[in-house]
């Protein structure tokens, strides 16, 4: 392929040339105009030199040309698999091939596909637009024929002005499936994120489906964490609020389950699942100290440390026997409400603590057993006792006697111990995995100075003091937990003697785990998604008769998952996810889940085949919008601002872009020939001037 053209490269710049050939001009027009001899020989020559000194070129360009690209984005995501698509898609893919390659000489292909490589991906739908216009963007403007998309039309990233984006070539639209099916599909239209522990929460939902009559029902059906709460019947088309409880901290799984319609295309856009995060509202706990000593304030410090606790504390200073004789409006001492604390208000508390209380009629027997009835009914109660344990003003002589785990002995061991953690403990949640624990003996943990001896007549034994008596018991009562601490020395680790221990996490696991938390429970199975594995725990405190739990996915089959056994009584597993969706794990009574990928991703949201979301591509580019079901357009080749689609036929424009190879410049007129013309204007116009 060849081209040739003229070209000038003149001595002088056209700034200088200009005026002198305009004045030569001038001149040779009034030697006319007065009827001059030889005047148009003079006009002959001074065209001449113009000439020669615009320095004319004959320019041969040897050109190369470049073939035209065609761009095929394939929609290859999860909608596309439902009521035939994909094969529509692919048949029409097929016959677009075949066309394109019998332009192979002077078309090239390029395919983009798309797709869901990653469980997650479908959080924001399916994202076609972005990666096409950024291929587009590859493709240089003089070389663009034309960009074909097979699709459904389900696109979730168009941008939200088009004007701003570079479309080089006319885009067609190839849309599988047929306009305006019929399904059902259940759409949350407001969730909270999270919800106080104990308290409702509002979901608002709505079912939609436009194959239904007006004034027509749907049937809903509620579950918390896989417990059926019931069904209710809501109109189609408007938004219902539904209440939900939260039993308990952290994530709560909630089921919307929507009955299929009398169309359907798929039943997964019936069912929603929510993720709310139960949070304790503000925890209060009251904490009475019987006397003043040196391991008060490390309780206090450790519970006003928590912003989210509310401390109700009280030291009792002067017990009733006191008589001084000092007059009652002179002292400056709180009266200790005992009838508001443990009678009025008493169910208010998330804990009870009593550190060193002993027996002494600030609270009467009826004020204890109100405690035993608040720990009976769910409360929690932690008890850390002192000498006063061990002597006839304990505790353990009172109603509280029918909670506490450890019957005190009457003896008080005061030489100093290492703190260590039982074999039980080294499996419970609450002491596995103490900072400093290095085995037997915990030996890197401080001493302490003294121990009351008691035994325990129920409930685990975590820790163990001097002896190898209970140090820490745990014990379930009713609906409610105690804890009980055979020491009043847990200070000196706050203190750091000789090195301290792990005070502050002890404690804090210790509250959390009287107050219910789920992740200290001890015996447990969760379910947890990290981006893109399972990972299934399972705690217990005794060994498992078998190491294998139920797995069930998405789609509803079932497999079984062999657990390992690991550190701190737990047996665990991972699973590399490749399906989206509601995962449950069942160890017989006990069942966990997880949504693993995105909830109620927007990919199957709306599965009805659409033209409405990339319409405005075809109109920016003049391209084509056309309906698979109907038979795939033919292919043809169209010249720029031609149209490029007609009923049944798409364009693809030709550009005939080139790129030069080679050039050759050739001096017009050539050197002798305009030596020999030069010579014989000027002879001319002499001769005639000379007549």
């Amino acid at each position: 392929m060849a081209a040739t053209t003229i070209e000038f490269a003149p001595l002088l710049s056209w700034g200088i040339l200009s005026p002198v050939l305009a004045l030569a001009g001038l001149v040779v027009l009034f030697a006319i105009w007065r009827g001059a001899r030889g005047a148009w020989w003079r006009a002959g020559l001074m065209l001449f030199l113009a000439l020669l000194l615009a320095r004319p070129s004959l320019v041969e360009e040897r050109r190369e040309p470049l073939k035209d690209i065609a761009l095929v984005v394939i929609d290859e995501t999860p909608s596309m698999k439902i009521a035939g698509r994909d094969g529509e898609r692919d048949t029409a893919l097929k016959r677009l091939n075949r066309q394109l390659e019998g332009y192979a000489s002077t078309v090239e292909r390029r395919v983009l596909r798309i797709r869901h490589d990653g469980v997650g991906d479908g959080a924001h739908g399916t994202r076609l637009a972005g990666p096409m216009i950024e291929a587009l963007g590859d493709i240089p403007p003089s070389r663009a024929a034309g960009v074909f998309v097979l699709t459904d039309g389900q696109i979730h990233d168009m941008p939200s002005r088009l004007d701003r984006v570079s479309l080089p070539a006319p885009i067609h639209l190839l849309l599988a499936g047929a306009p305006d099916l019929p399904d059902r599909r259940l759409v949350v239209v407001d969730v909270p994120a999270y919800g106080i522990v104990g308290t409702e929460v509002e979901v608002s939902v709505k079912v939609e489906d436009a194959g239904a009559a007006p004034g027509s029902r749907a049937r809903l059906t509620l579950k918390r964490d896989g417990v059926d709460l019931g069904t209710s019947e809501i109109e189609i088309g408007k938004t219902h609020s539904l209440k939900v409880e939260l039993e308990h901290g952290g994530p709560s799984v909630i089921e919307l389950i929507a009955d299929p319609g009398r169309d359907e295309l798929m039943l997964e856009n019936n069912r929603a699942v929510l993720s709310i995060n139960g949070v304790r509202d503000r925890l209060r706990v009251l904490l009475v100290s019987g006397e003043p000593h040196p391991g008060e304030r490390t309780w206090r410090n450790l519970l006003k440390s928590d912003p989210s606790v509310d401390l109700v504390h009280f030291t009792i200073l002067r017990p009733p026997e006191k008589q001084d004789g000092t007059p009652i409006n002179e002292l400056s001492l709180i009266s200790f409400p005992t009838r508001e604390l443990f009678e009025v208000k008493l169910a208010d508390f998330d804990l009870v603590i009593f550190d060193r209380y002993r027996r002494r009629g600030v609270l009467p027997p009826v004020y204890l057993q109100n405690v035993v009835d608040y720990v009976r009914e769910g409360g929690a109660l932690l008890e850390a006792v002192g000498p006063s344990f061990a002597t006839p003003f304990s505790l353990y002589r009172t109603p509280l006697g029918k909670v506490l785990p450890a019957e005190p002995s009457g003896r008080i061991i005061e030489r100093p111990y290492r703190p260590a953690v039982s074999a039980l403990g080294r499996r419970h949640p609450v002491t596995a995995g103490l900072p400093g624990g290095t085995g037997k003996g915990e030996r890197r943990w401080g001493r302490w100075l003294r121990q009351i001896d008691a035994s325990a007549t129920r409930g685990r034994i975590l820790m163990t003091g001097a002896e190898d008596k209970p140090l820490l018991v745990l014990d379930r009562f009713g609906k409610g937990r105690v804890a009980q601490i055979n020491s009043d020395h847990i200070w000196l680790w706050a203190r750091g003697f000789e090195g301290g221990g792990p005070q502050a996490e002890l404690l804090r696991r210790l509250a959390h785990w009287l107050m219910k938390e789920p992740d200290l429970e001890e015996n447990d199975l969760r379910i947890g998604f990290d981006g893109s594995h399972l990972e299934i725990v399972r705690r217990s405190l005794e060994k498992a008769k078998s190491n294998e739990v139920e797995l069930t996915g998405p789609d509803g089959t079932t497999r079984r998952m062999t657990l390992r056994e690991a550190p701190g009584g737990r047996s665990v597993a991972r699973l590399a996810v490749e399906q989206a969706g509601l995962y449950s794990v069942r160890d017989g009574d006990r069942r966990a889940m997880t949504a693993a990928g995105a909830l109620n991703a927007k990919e199957v949201a709306d599965l009805r085949s659409t033209a409405k979301t990339m319409a405005p591509f075809a109109a920016r580019t003049k391209g084509g919008i056309f309906w698979l079901r109907g038979g795939a357009p033919d292919l043809r080749r169209t010249r720029p601002g031609r149209t490029t689609h007609g009923r049944d036929w798409i364009g693809l424009r030709r550009n005939d872009d080139y790129i030069v190879t080679g050039v050759r410049r050739t001096p017009l007129p050539p050197a002798l020939l305009a030596l020999l013309l030069g010579f014989a204007l000027l002879a001319g116009t002499w001769w005639r001037e000379g007549e």
